[in-house]
């Protein structure tokens, strides 16, 4: 028998939709990130693009279990001496909630180019409402 290794202009992609109301972010970003590799189809191959596009709604209401949402930061650093901002996830749901899921998904991806193009397929949005319906994007169970 050979291995077969799938390439990337042979993979067909599906879209799913999340919502993630009431769910753990943590929880939830592995799910979509595993997705977005492609680990969930037989034909994965660790070094090609074969995941799905995912679209997560209601951002804002995700949930973070403890203490987290006092106790667990944001770190950001402008790029200049004394340029470190700090933001507790209280208020970074608040202000930016889109930012938090992705930072979560963004950190579980590959750190290379091929991480970086898995993470162009996440569409995140605050409300319930996204411009993906042409695409007829599937309810993912989370």
């Amino acid at each position: 028998m050979r291995t077969l290794s799938a390439k990337a202009e042979d993979v067909n992609r599906r879209w799913f939709v999340v919502d993630a109301e009431n769910r753990p972010l943590g929880r939830v970003a592995t799910q979509i990130a595993t997705i977005l590799r492609g680990k969930n189809k037989a034909e994965y191959t660790p070094h090609a693009d074969t995941g799905d596009f995912v679209i997560v709604v209601n951002a804002e209401k995700v949930k973070l279990t403890g203490q987290k949402l006092d106790q667990k930061f944001y770190h950001r650093h402008l790029g200049r001496p004394g340029g470190m901002l700090e933001m507790s996830y209280r208020s970074l749901l608040s202000k930016r909630p889109v930012l938090a899921i992705e930072h979560a998904v963004k950190g579980m991806l590959p750190k290379n180019p091929l991480g970086r193009k898995m993470a162009t397929k996440l569409k995140v949005y605050a409300g319930t409402a996204h411009p993906h319906a042409a695409q007829k994007p599937e309810p993912l169970a989370v």
